[in-house]
């Protein structure tokens, strides 16, 4: 069985996934050898890696990175595919190259086309429900496996009401989405949400929000956390190299930074090509 029909399989049990960011084929074998259910590729992180904005992506440079991702662990990956790259016509073609990928999801959100990037300040713009749902259906349409997941995620809950998101999630529900995205603002809406919405529910938080378990008891179906090793990463790596350039030094013992070190080879799954070389060009005489 495929990971993106189990994954599929488990959505469909009423078990709760929780997927971390997976930006690289390293993180996504920490994220598979800590027991995680699923791992996510962002856009917003991925544009912030490359110090653009998401906005700015390319389906070529979306496609790539998820392709690699996905080919290093049996994790299934959701891919953030934005708002599709455009129209609905644009939308069928991404389908088209991410299913390709072997993700096991996509999640297509209801902002205007091209993405602003001031969506990383809060300014967003959606486009009307009918429109979505042209794109959802043609989504779904376009994709070749039924087990590849497609997630409507709204952004109503800020820019319009919680109402209008229930509203929404129902009808991206009805033109074929597999999953309902949306960002609850307080406690009630997330304990409603489940109730209003005749779909598997998902939304993004970080991790140390709250349990699997709790999320279960809610009855949301995938949680999805697109920024702590990202931001974790990144206060690390500035941490050292402040600390370095203030004190002489990263704040790390070497003996320390080496045993991690040490651990890479195996955590990147070097051994079956070690094992290739030991039967050719580096046997032993």
């Amino acid at each position: 069985m495929s990971s993106r029909t189990k994954f599929r399989r488990r959505i469909e049990s009423g078990d709760t996934v929780i997927a971390p960011l997976c930006l690289d084929p390293l993180t996504a074998r920490i994220a598979s050898e800590a027991g995680f259910g699923a791992g996510y590729v962002s856009g917003g992180a991925l544009g912030y890696s490359y110090a653009v904005s998401e906005a700015l992506l390319t389906l070529t440079e979306l496609a790539e990175v998820t392709r690699r991702v996905v080919w290093s662990t049996a994790l299934p990956i959701i891919v953030d595919g934005g708002v599709g790259f455009g129209d609905p016509v644009h939308t069928a073609r991404a389908i088209w190259e991410l299913e390709a990928t072997g993700a096991a999801a996509i999640e297509l959100e209801d902002q205007v086309a091209p993405k602003r990037v001031s969506h990383h300040r809060g300014v967003e713009h959606l486009v009307t429900t009918e429109e979505m749902c042209a794109k959802l259906r043609h989504a779904v349409e376009a994709r070749r496996d039924p087990d590849f997941l497609i997630v409507a995620r709204t952004g109503a809950v800020r820019n319009e009401s919680f109402e209008e998101a229930v509203t929404r999630g129902n009808a991206y529900r009805a033109a074929g989405a597999d999953l309902i995205m949306l960002m609850p603002s307080n406690e009630g809406e997330r304990r409603r949400a489940p109730a209003e919405i005749a779909a598997p529910l998902s939304t993004m938080a970080a991790m140390d929000a709250r349990p699997a378990e709790e999320w279960q008891a809610l009855r949301w179906s995938l949680i999805i956390d697109p920024f702590t090793a990202q931001v974790l990463a990144v206060d690390v790596v500035r941490r050292a190299y402040e600390h370095f350039r203030n004190e002489g030094s990263t704040g790390h013992s070497v003996a320390d930074l080496m045993r991690v070190y040490a651990t890479l080879p195996d955590l990147a799954g070097l051994e079956p090509l070690f094992e290739i070389e030991r039967q050719t060009t580096e046997r032993e005489t």
